[in-house]
């Protein structure tokens, strides 16, 4: 696995992207996304350096997608990206030494899943609140998509629990003073506490144990940082 930080370039990925997200990248993404999708990697910064969680949308039960990932696909979908399927198939053709066409092999056809976000030859998955097995199918997606030709790089966007977590429990603690002592409760309305779900060390692990080969992939996470400043008010 080739860690590499090419997003702490401010030329590649300005301060008000880079400061309010956790970043991980292998082999030099986000550069590579500049240099070979300059128009698809302009609209990820403008969506990272304007798109901050709001509590009123953020504590709440959701599901494995919920406001936040609906929020950040919207923001794309407005920008041409789409949803999209990625079915591969390869054929075998055979010649002889001097050109002339023989034969073909039958094709072989694999069949993909959808990825919330394509555009060019970048897929883009907001993985915030799916079981962590998603991740291996994400990353190994990515490499043999890569490995074909097909994509030029990979980016997932989740959460870093823990810092969020650390948030909402203040946040929380500072709306409960707010009521009166019959309608207080020290329960969260969304669920940080879980282990299984896809996080940002999570996808980490994975990336260090290579899942992706050789295919660049960044990993963007929302944390304390991701936060716009405002308070928890209730629904």
């Amino acid at each position: 696995m080739f860690q590499t930080y090419s997003y702490d370039d401010p030329d590649v990925l300005p301060p008000a992207a880079r400061n309010h997200w956790l970043f991980m990248e292998t082999n030099s993404a986000a550069a590579v996304m500049k240099a070979v999708c300059p128009t698809e990697w302009a609209e990820i910064v403008d969506v990272l350096s304007t798109y901050r969680i709001d509590p009123k949308t953020w504590l709440k039960a959701g599901g494995n997608r919920g406001d936040i990932p609906e929020e950040i696909d919207g923001l794309f979908g407005e920008k041409g990206w789409r949803e999209t399927r990625l079915d591969m198939e390869t054929r075998g053709i055979l010649f002889t030494k001097n050109g002339e066409k023989i034969g073909e092999l039958p094709p072989n056809y694999q069949e993909g899943y959808l990825v919330d976000n394509f555009k060019n030859r970048i897929v883009l998955d907001v993985e915030w609140n799916a079981k962590d097995g998603n991740l291996d199918r994400d990353l190994a997606a990515y490499r043999s998509w890569y490995e074909a030709g097909l994509i030029s790089a990979g980016v997932i966007v989740t959460k870093d629990r823990l810092s969020l977590l650390a948030l909402a429990r203040r946040l929380w603690m500072a709306h409960q003073k707010t009521l009166v002592e019959e309608l207080r409760s020290s329960k969260l309305p969304v669920d940080l506490s879980t282990s299984t779900t896809t996080t940002f060390d999570k996808a980490e692990l994975r990336m260090r144990r290579g899942v992706m080969g050789s295919c660049p992939v960044l990993i963007i996470a929302a944390s304390e940082v991701t936060w716009n400043g405002q308070p928890y008010r209730g629904e």
